[in-house]
């Protein structure tokens, strides 16, 4: 009898719908890596964006490559992972969808995301890029392997309610989890 591979995550979204919090929480949860895709994005995305410049898609092909060369590394090493990435078109998506890859999204209202972001500090999304990725956003279809998580800042109960849609376990936490950031 084969075990069955640990799952692949990508946890989807706009900025500052709880992409990295969720993630790494879920991460947590099932004992698997955590990567926040922000990390991937070259200098010149992070400038653009600071400077509240909008990604085109000619600037995030390569992020998208460096995320799906990570979900790679984990399949390759059978460890699962979870990965938090906007992933907001489907192009983008089909970039990084395999069989084994499932993506979670958090759907949230562009009230609660321009009300997270203008109290964030430390990112370097400005609150003024928000529009932007709503018009940038496609909800995923009916033929994706995706699980829609529903609006909400507990985030142990969107754990709860995502594990139960995946028919995953409600896994314990473990310390020793390798959470990536």
């Amino acid at each position: 009898m084969t075990a069955t591979p640990p799952p692949l995550l990508v946890v989807m979204g706009v900025s500052g719908s709880g992409k990295s919090t969720v993630g790494a929480a879920l991460a947590a949860r099932l004992n698997l890596p955590f990567e926040d895709a922000d990390a991937l994005h070259p200098a010149a995305n992070i400038a653009r964006m600071t400077a509240g410049i909008a990604l085109t898609d000619a600037d995030r092909w390569p992020w998208l490559d460096r995320v799906a060369a990570e979900i790679a590394r984990w399949r390759a090493a059978r460890t699962g992972g979870v990965i938090a990435c906007s992933a907001l078109k489907r192009a983008y998506r089909d970039r990084l969808a395999a069989p084994d890859v499932t993506f979670v999204y958090l759907a949230e209202p562009p009230a609660v995301i321009r009300a997270r972001l203008a109290h964030r500090r430390g990112h370097f999304m400005p609150p003024t890029l928000v529009d932007s990725q709503f018009e940038t956003l496609e909800e995923p279809e009916p033929d994706e392997q995706v699980v829609t998580s529903p609006p909400g800042d507990d985030v142990q109960a969107r754990c709860e309610a995502i594990l139960q849609a995946l028919s995953y376990p409600a896994a314990t936490s473990n310390p020793q989890t390798a959470v990536k950031t």
